[in-house]
């Protein structure tokens, strides 16, 4: 199977779609030999910072010499930038090699897999075949029944900022989704938070499982990645790092935040002096534009945003833009995009649709946020 084939295959209507649990996902690796139970995670679930945890952890792992896997969704522009060993992402010829095999055994014992499913199989047998030392690995959506907690223990569990997101699957209240993601904490194993909520606590106690509650105490000053958020997320990942591995020098573990790497995260482009942002729910929304007011309060702005139909897009559109800001609307190729008359109906200011070329000397700061579909679709026209 080529890569195009593959990710046809990934895309088709038989598997891209979500549905969560855990008894399809066991029956695809119980017949791989369970290549999950032979690697050590550290798993990362919560609403909105989670990628970013991931990726400090894996930066400062690989810095400090450990064979480490990443495992992060969703994608910006190929299907291979989810799963990294130190760094590199799996090739184009593996990713297919690995996805056409697991299709197939899915397909010979009638296992409906979806996509994530499909990924997380790949992933796990991939980084078991590779012998990592360690995996860093991100939930998809939820915890509990997310593909990702079929495994049957962790070094630790990482729970980020829990905000309101996918409500339709988990829940319509905070502590319902807290309750979700708190299903990734294992019996025995630690668990690090950054919020009390209840049911942490509990199901900690629960599990027989250390508790770590943690302050946003970090110094940011040196770390590559911007956004006022990012220092509950860097000190999530260095709490998780320092009590794993707390031989590691203070030295490398600067050294690797000042290069880490997470693109549309309030990553700035300086030839077009240009942010780009995956901010896609109201929490994502509120934390970009307290950034750009804490870092741009002077620079005048223009949006261009896009999202699902399924998100609170009223809620961010009157969060995000100002009368004196310039907005355009995006409406991508996506069967849930929502609409640029939909946008512009909850719009409480002028907006356009979009264009594709701007004047990137006038000065004005340009931000591109809103669904990573968009993001794929839109930066190349950029």
């Amino acid at each position: 199977m080529k890569y195009e084939e593959a990710v046809s295959l990934l895309t088709g209507q038989g598997k891209f779609h979500i549905e969560l649990g855990l008894d399809r996902i066991s029956k695809i690796l119980a017949l791989l030999k369970n290549p999950q139970d032979k690697l050590k995670c550290i798993h990362v679930a919560g609403t909105n910072g989670k990628g970013s945890v991931c990726a400090v952890i894996a930066a400062v792992l690989q810095e400090a010499g450990f064979k480490t896997g990443l495992y992060t969704s969703p994608h910006i522009f190929d299907y291979t930038e989810r799963i990294k060993i130190s760094g590199e992402n799996i090739s184009q010829k593996d990713f297919a090699k690995y996805t056409a095999k697991i299709c197939k055994i899915a397909d010979k014992n009638k296992i409906p897999l979806t996509e994530f499913e499909v990924l997380t199989a790949v992933m796990f047998k991939y980084f078991a075949d590779k012998k990592v030392d360690v995996v860093v690995l991100e939930t998809g959506l939820g915890g509990r029944f997310d593909a990702t907690n079929v495994i049957k223990e962790n070094l630790c569990a990482v729970i980020t900022h829990i905000d309101f997101d996918h409500t339709e699957r988990l829940g319509k209240t905070l502590s319902q989704i807290a309750f979700e993601k708190a299903g990734i904490i294992k019996e025995n194993c630690p668990v690090i938070v950054s919020e009390g909520y209840e049911v942490f606590k509990d199901t900690a106690d629960k599990k027989n499982s250390l508790y770590i509650l943690v302050s946003p105490f970090e110094d940011t000053s040196n770390l590559s990645l911007k956004g006022l958020y990012q220092q509950e997320n860097l000190s999530l990942a260095l709490s998780a790092v320092r009590y794993l591995f707390p031989k590691i020098p203070q030295s490398v573990i600067q050294y690797a935040i000042s290069k880490v790497q997470h693109p549309c995260r309030f990553q700035y482009i300086k030839e077009k002096n240009m942010i780009i942002d995956a901010a896609h729910n109201p929490n994502g929304i509120h934390a970009l534009r307290q950034s750009l007011d804490y870092y741009y309060p002077d620079l005048q702005r223009r949006f261009v945003f896009g999202c699902l139909k399924n998100k609170d897009y009223k809620a961010m559109v009157e969060e995000l833009f100002d009368k004196n800001d310039e907005i355009y609307f995006y409406h991508f190729n996506y069967p849930n995009s929502a609409s640029t008359e939909e946008l512009q109906a909850v719009c409480p200011y002028e907006s356009k649709e979009f264009e594709e070329k701007f004047d990137y000397s006038d000065g004005k700061l340009t931000i591109v946020c809103g669904s990573f579909y968009m993001i794929s679709e839109i930066l190349p026209k950029l």
